[in-house]
């Protein structure tokens, strides 16, 4: 008879810091997850999660916890995320930031209209699509372990591990594509770096802080948590179908963030982003390892068939419709590149990769400025309230 281990919230938060930490060990000693990008929380996550898979293939053991804390965890990050989204500096971005907004926003569409359509046409549940559409490749390993209980809830049972496993996927397809597109781009049509100095190339800097402005980002942060429970409940009475919770907290964030922007009030942005940073590790970390695998083995071919035309389509929209929207010139070729990275996989893959062509190719300012404007502040918002339409849709 099978043993199942049943752990409370302490011991599953113990048990995700513990992954982090394996998974940032991992990633140190193995080049090649460094090479991609590939975070630490997800790789501890996913080696819990196989060690648990072979238990349970053998008959031997299942290993379950309480997720309490992996939801307040989650609900804390994406209320951080929406801190990020300051209207102004959107405009001030200029034309840009507003042209690669727009066409990540079709990108979503694209993706989630294309995967619900292969799941549908397999005979498979189209949430399905969503989960390896844009969940996973827009908004990347968080938001596939974050909406995939929402999808799981909807009817699609198994949505979360096939959320994470498309995730982890655009990971490395995005980092293998980017750069030799806009190196074709390039070579094709023989452009050249611009110049005008270094490339404001983003790295994270070390946070000088004090209690006093910690504290009142942390209560920032449960204000628009506590506050955004209840938009999300009014929003989902309002629209007819059910919002997950975060999207609330997203709402209330920026609303925040803006008036205290418009009012001149001191705003702890870099606290608020390292609690956010806390926040995505231990979740991630949590959610990866609480993964059922042994539930992918149904849905492997529709899988692979659904990635395999996301890809092809990446390659289309971005070197026949990215490049040319965004000017043909060789800046127009490093953000190529740049989307590439974020739509399939994390801005830190499209930095990644905008590096890898920069470096060979010379300087491009203003796609160091746009892409991480887009991919890590303003397209996670359109991404999350889209994602809830298409569930309430489908489901």
């Amino acid at each position: 008879m099978m043993l199942e281990i049943n752990l409370n919230m302490y011991h599953g938060v113990a048990l995700g810091a513990a992954m982090f930490w394996l998974g940032t060990v991992l990633t140190r000693k193995i080049g090649v997850l460094s090479r991609f990008c590939i975070p630490a929380p997800l790789v501890g996550g996913l080696c819990f999660a196989l060690v648990n898979a072979l238990l349970y293939a053998a008959g031997v053991a299942v290993i379950q916890f309480d997720n309490t804390l992996e939801t307040v965890f989650m609900v804390l990050f994406f209320c951080t995320v929406g801190f990020t989204v300051s209207i102004p500096q959107l405009a001030r971005g200029g034309r840009a930031v507003i042209l690669l907004l727009v066409l990540g926003i079709v990108m979503i569409v694209v993706q989630n209209g294309m995967g619900g359509a292969i799941m549908a046409l397999m005979g498979k549940n189209p949430l399905y699509g969503i989960g390896c559409g844009s969940i996973a490749l827009i908004g990347g390993p968080g938001t596939a372990a974050g909406i995939g209980p929402d999808l799981e809830a909807a009817g699609a049972a198994g949505a979360k591990a096939v959320s994470v496993a498309a995730a982890t996927f655009g990971l490395v397809s995005g980092s293998l594509m980017g750069g030799p597109t806009a190196r074709r781009l390039i070579n094709k049509y023989n452009l050249k770096s611009k110049g005008g100095g270094e490339e404001a190339v983003v790295e994270s800097e070390q946070l000088t802080t004090d209690s006093g402005r910690l504290i009142k980002g942390f209560m920032i942060i449960l204000v628009g948590v506590g506050v955004g429970n209840q938009v999300s409940t009014w929003l989902t009475r309002l629209c007819g179908f059910s919002f997950p919770g975060y999207i609330g907290a997203m709402v209330v964030a920026v609303v925040i963030r803006n008036v205290m922007d418009a009012g001149k009030m001191e705003f702890p942005a870099g606290e608020i982003d390292a609690f956010g940073n806390v926040f995505l590790s231990i979740f991630l970390s949590m959610a990866l390892a609480g993964l059922k695998l042994w539930q992918l083995v149904d849905l492997a071919l529709p899988m692979i068939a659904c990635l395999a035309m996301q890809v092809v389509v990446m390659f289309i929209f971005s070197y026949f419709i990215v490049f040319r929207v965004m000017g043909r010139d060789y800046d127009a070729a490093v953000m190529t590149a740049g989307f590439v990275g974020f739509a399939m996989g994390a801005t830190s893959n499209a930095m990644a990769n905008m590096q890898a062509v920069t470096k060979k190719y010379g300087p491009s300012p203003i796609a160091y400025f746009a892409i991480p404007m887009v991919g890590s502040l303003f397209i996670d918002f359109f991404n999350a309230a889209m994602i809830a339409f298409n569930i309430g849709l489908w489901s």
